[in-house]
This record gives structure tokens, sequence and C-alpha cells, in this order.
């Protein structure tokens, strides 16, 4: 298998399992510990053809919407601002592009951009979609009721659980792709 067909499918395998994590967790109650700044960051830090990391992540969060209607009580697809939702994550593969120094300290800021580029940009959906009104009033709302770090359960903990599994699923795709490499260029110097 050459060299491009391998990061294809190490980068397919992983997002694959992502977006069945992001179903299981949402049948569990685990809401929003789903890593979809880090799918969009990785997808976009590997992949060099632009259509691959930019369809491969948003075909996966279709899949997961579609499952999240098939098997879950939450509906996959809501409203206006699911559509602002895939922009967020369209956001995230485009920062992920300039993610080419990928050392761990550069990987960790680079997620920490990506799941406050998405909290911002997905939560502006929700107010775009007038559930706050269409006031600097609504606007504030809408993000203050977006961190309820007020509350001690993990479920309602929606940016520190998305923060929280953004940073784990980073280091593991990026751990996962730097050995998957290391051990293919020591394979091709043996």
């Amino acid at each position: 298998m050459q060299n491009a067909n391998k990061q294809l499918f190490i980068v397919i395998l992983l997002i694959s399992i992502m977006a069945a994590w992001r179903v299981v967790n949402t049948g569990l109650g685990i809401y929003h510990m789903v890593p979809m700044a880090a799918l969009g960051l990785f997808s976009g830090s590997i992949l060099s053809d632009r259509r691959w990391a930019y369809g491969i992540p948003l075909f996966a969060m279709f899949l997961s919407d579609l499952g999240l209607s098939i098997f879950t009580s939450m509906p996959g697809f809501y409203d206006f601002s699911q559509l602002v939702n895939y922009a967020a994550l369209a956001s995230v593969v485009f920062l992920g592009a300039g993610l080419q120094d990928r050392r761990a300290f550069n990987v960790a800021g680079y997620t920490l951009s990506g799941s406050l580029l998405f909290f911002l940009i997905s939560n502006f959906g929700t107010f775009l979609s007038g559930y706050y009104g269409y006031s600097i009033q609504g606007l504030i709302q809408c993000y203050t009721m977006a961190i309820p770090f007020y509350k001690s359960e993990i479920a309602t903990q929606f940016f520190m659980n998305s923060l929280i599994s953004d940073l784990l699923f980073s280091s593991i795709a990026f751990g996962i792709f730097y050995l998957a490499i290391t051990r293919q260029k020591q394979l091709a110097v043996a």
C-alpha cells in the first residue's frame, strides 16, 4: 500500500471511530464528549488533498447525525444551527491545514484554538436560530447558556467535555499517526 493510501486509511479509521463514538456517547447521555474540533484539525493537518481533508470529517459528522436520528432520542438534524455546525467543522479543518509542525506543544495549541473556534461558531448558529432573540443581550445569553460551569454534573459541562475530548483525541490521533509514520520509515530503511 502506498504511503498516501496508508495515511488515508489511518485517517478514515480514526474518523469512523469518532463518528461511532458520538452516537454511543449520546445514547449513554454523555453529551458533547465528542472530539469534533480534533477531528477537523487532524484531517486538515494530515491530508494534503483538500477534498478528502474537508470531505471525510463532514461526512463523518453527517453519518453521526444520521446515527443520532436513528439510534437515539436526540435528533441528528434539528434546524438551521446544524448547518452552522458543519461550517464550524469546516473552519477547524481550515485551521488544521496550518498545522504542519506537529510537535506536542503545537498540536495542543491548535487543539485549544480549534475547540474554541468550533464552540464560538456553533453557538453563534444557535443565536442565529433565534432561541435567545436577536439582540446583544440574546447573544450574551446564548454564550452564557452554552457554558454551564455552574453545575457539577459531567453531562452539563458541554464546552469542557468538548475540550477534554478534543485534547484526548488529538493526542491519540496524532500519536498513532506519528507512530505509524515512524514505523513505516523504519521498515523502509530495513
